[in-house]
């Protein structure tokens, strides 16, 4: 089911019934496929996705070859899409090489549990559900969150191939799209592997495989930062100098910032005690939640584009992780004072 968006009091939220976000841009498949099924249910079958000479205009000169990236329509054979401009060396890379790569990496482990292409084609994705689950606080409030394996790439030069662990809050459905530990600790904890599509993907496998550690590694310390986020106590006064942390007051009131700043406020409020994230209210990891739903669920879409909302809350914008990184680090930061 794909969320719809609804409004109250000005503030936008999706409907109650939340998903992975990812659902309302794909085929969700409710019975276990393998790769071809998939392909086929989710229309990503014999694209054909090819390069084509671009001819330069008489007027223009340029030291370098550029190519259209083009597809055949999945829709209507006879037609072809131009996907991308790109340079001369930029690879192309068919869907079926791009899940059989996730394939492999899983080597057996999870499910396809969606697929599908957003922004006309140009970027495609599926999600594996894995085996594995994490229960915080297993005696208490059980809060479940479930693990996926994101495949996605572009056939217009804009996005690497790339594979990331994805934990999912499943309440609320939250994509907690971090990455712990930093980029250059000792022994890296990698959340994600990117290859270009300059390079090829022929023998990268094993070393993808041992960079992301089969989830197993990275789950580790996710359920580290969780546990110790759960078990850490945050009465009113902690949460709103989190607030303040996450979110200072505006020195000046231009263009109403001040007011856009009291929405925001208020919607963190009540998301903190709402519905979705009542239940860990009151602890750090109930704060750190308040802050990541906001940025997944409580935003509008421009244009009644709803497109790319999801995409941000699917983790395909690395803006909103950065955010989501950095909000993290605040609460750990405010709670270690």
């Amino acid at each position: 089911m794909a969320h719809e968006l609804e409004t109250q009091n000005g503030k936008t939220s999706f409907a109650s019934f939340r998903e992975p976000a990812w659902h309302g841009l794909g085929t969700v498949f409710t019975e276990e496929k393998n790769t071809a099924e998939m392909l086929e249910a989710a229309n990503l079958n014999n694209w054909n996705v090819r390069l084509e000479e671009m001819t330069i205009p008489a007027h223009l000169t340029s030291d370098k070859e550029y190519q259209y990236v083009v597809r055949t329509n999945p829709t209507d054979n006879t037609q072809t899409d131009v996907l991308g401009v790109v340079g001369e060396r930029y690879h192309v890379l068919q869907n079926e090489d791009l899940f059989s790569f996730g394939d492999l990496m899983l080597d057996g482990g999870g499910r396809w549990e969606t697929a599908g292409s957003i922004r006309g084609g140009r970027v495609v994705f599926g999600s594996l559900a894995l085996e594995r689950e994490t229960i915080l606080d297993p005696n208490g409030v059980a809060d479940k969150v479930k693990t996926y394996l994101l495949i996605n790439t572009s056939h217009d030069g804009s996005i690497a191939i790339q594979a990331s662990i994805t934990p999912v809050r499943v309440v609320c459905a939250n994509t907690l799209n971090l990455a712990l530990g930093g980029k250059k600790k000792k022994n890296g904890v990698k959340q994600s592997f990117k290859i270009r599509h300059t390079q090829t993907a022929n023998g990268k496998v094993q070393i993808a495989r041992e960079t992301l550690g089969l989830a197993n590694t990275y789950m580790d310390e996710f359920d580290l930062m969780a546990k110790a986020l759960i078990e850490k106590e945050v009465n009113a006064v902690d949460f709103n100098k989190i607030i303040l942390a996450a979110y200072p007051k505006p020195e000046k009131d231009s263009k109403g910032a001040v007011k856009k700043w009291e929405n925001k406020i208020d919607v963190i409020n009540d998301i903190y005690t709402g519905e979705f994230n009542g239940m860990i209210a009151g602890t750090a990891w109930g704060a750190f939640n308040a802050l990541t739903e906001r940025l997944d669920w409580y935003r509008s879409a421009r244009g009644g584009n709803n497109e790319s909302i999801l995409a941000s809350a699917s983790g395909f914008d690395p803006v909103i992780n950065a955010e989501k990184n950095r909000l993290l680090k605040v609460v750990q930061s405010v709670m270690a004072a």
